[in-house]
């Protein structure tokens, strides 16, 4: 009976250190893509703001 767990948690293993590698990248993935959407946000409004001052009617 001891041959049967071992045998099954060998068997287990590969498939879940992949599933657990594939998590972290994909969770490194992601937040990358969001520090980046916020940064490209960030830089958009500031952007708009300065071209909404620069095209105001002179009055």
């Amino acid at each position: 009976m001891d041959d049967f767990w071992a045998n099954a948690i060998w068997s287990v293993a590969p498939t879940v250190l992949i599933g657990l590698i594939f998590w972290f990248v994909m969770r490194a993935v992601l937040n990358a893509d969001r520090n980046e959407r916020d940064a490209y946000a960030k830089i958009e409004a500031e952007e708009r703001a300065r071209r909404a001052g620069r095209e105001r009617p002179a009055g």
